[in-house]
């Protein structure tokens, strides 16, 4: 841990609990579209809607792909009833010493919305409408290290995906994984990872460099 000087966060799941809120809107789209919700479900979180419309729908035009994508996020973004910071986000990113940013594959409507309604104000926000290739391609964090100026190798990506966890290795960053995923430091909660970085920053100044 004290070689890192930059945290790079998923949105959804990882601090933003927007789990039911995806669940229904996917659940409403698969019946719209034709598939079984169980299998939609077993694949979209943390992917961009283009490419879980890709998986499910091939034999859609690319056109009709195009618009089924649109629609899923639509189904998302006023759907805030239940949408609220996950546990320990609040109280971890009011005491990160370190640069940080937020990589999702939300589009940029639906990221500002929900960030909003849990409170949390990224100083850099990197969306599916800033890169070409989603997660798993780590084109996200890379884009998030770069605008924050510091080298993929010194972030921490934080994830409840393994899809966005394989985005990270594959940016060259140390992982820290939630809800039981396999990563280089595994997190019950973000309280531990506060605790984590605390514990690094009270005997080396990972903000410097």
């Amino acid at each position: 841990m004290r070689h890192i000087r930059a945290v790079l966060f998923d949105m959804d799941g990882t601090l933003v609990d927007s789990d039911a809120a995806v669940e229904r809107a996917w659940t409403i789209w698969s019946h719209e579209y034709g598939v079984d919700p169980a299998d939609v479900l077993a694949i979209a979180h943390g992917s961009p809607a283009e490419s879980t419309v890709d998986r499910l729908r091939p034999d859609l035009s690319a056109e009709e792909r195009a618009a089924a994508a649109v629609r899923q996020l639509e189904l998302q973004y006023d759907d805030l009833s239940d949408v609220v910071a996950t546990r320990g986000a609040v109280e971890l990113l009011s005491t990160l010493r370190l640069p940080w940013a937020v990589v999702t594959s939300a589009d940029n409507r639906l990221a500002k919305v929900r960030l909003a309604v849990a409170g949390i104000e990224p100083p850099v926000l990197v969306t599916v409408e800033d890169i070409t290739r989603g997660k798993p391609d780590p084109e996200g964090y890379l884009r998030a290290a770069e605008l924050l100026g510091v080298p993929p190798q010194h972030c921490l990506v934080v994830e409840d995906a393994e899809v966005g966890l394989a985005a990270g290795r594959a940016a060259g960053a140390v992982t820290a994984g939630l809800k039981g995923l396999q990563a280089d430091i595994q997190l019950t909660d973000l309280h531990q990872l506060a605790e984590l970085l605390s514990a690094d920053t009270g005997s080396t100044d990972l903000s410097a460099g």
